[in-house]
């Protein structure tokens, strides 16, 4: 692929490349990334980071032309997102805390939240480590099967054999 090879020069310090897999690579992360966050102003600040460290780590880049490189983008970015969301909420609960009085939620909330969240994490712990991780690449990571199969070095019918078995556990385990 493309992005291989202009990451592999990226490497070598080509400015013109980099300028090249950023034309190539970022309407399409920015697409993606707008469809986790609504905030334009967290969008372009991962988009920023994420860019600054693929040109940082570029030389780092052990993906091959079946793997490609946007899959290896996409994770720093998805990585760059979370983080940002970390922050924001740690600057919220910031004030809350200084002033001393935190909003309280409302008690059904906390209980349906709390039934949900430990159903979930349970029916998580039933599958298997690979299917997990399967999910985890998917769900979390917004990896397409292709992606995935890079990743995690499987076919991609594998992968697909493992997120059906995912899907029909989890909902087993939460019906």
């Amino acid at each position: 692929m493309i992005e291989v090879r202009l990451v592999r020069r990226c490497a070598r310090g080509d400015h013109a490349a980099f300028d090249e897999l950023y034309r190539r690579t970022a309407p399409w992360l920015a697409t993606r990334l707008r469809r986790r966050c609504s905030d334009d102003e967290i969008v372009a600040e991962v988009m920023q980071e994420t860019f600054m460290a693929v040109w940082r780590s570029a030389g780092s880049f052990t993906g091959t032309a079946q793997s490609g490189a946007t899959g290896w983008i996409w994770t720093i970015a998805a990585r760059r997102l979370v983080d940002a969301f970390r922050l924001r909420a740690r600057a919220a609960e910031l004030p809350a805390a200084i002033a001393g009085d935190p909003p309280a939620p409302a008690a059904e909330d906390e209980v349906l939240a709390g039934r949900v969240e430990a159903d979930l994490l349970r029916a998580l712990h039933t599958l298997a480590p690979e299917v997990r991780r399967v999910l985890q690449a998917m769900v979390l990571d917004g990896l397409s099967v292709r992606d995935t199969s890079a990743l995690l070095g499987v076919p991609e019918s594998t992968v697909k054999m493992r997120a059906r078995t995912a899907r029909i556990r989890l909902r087993e385990a939460l019906s």
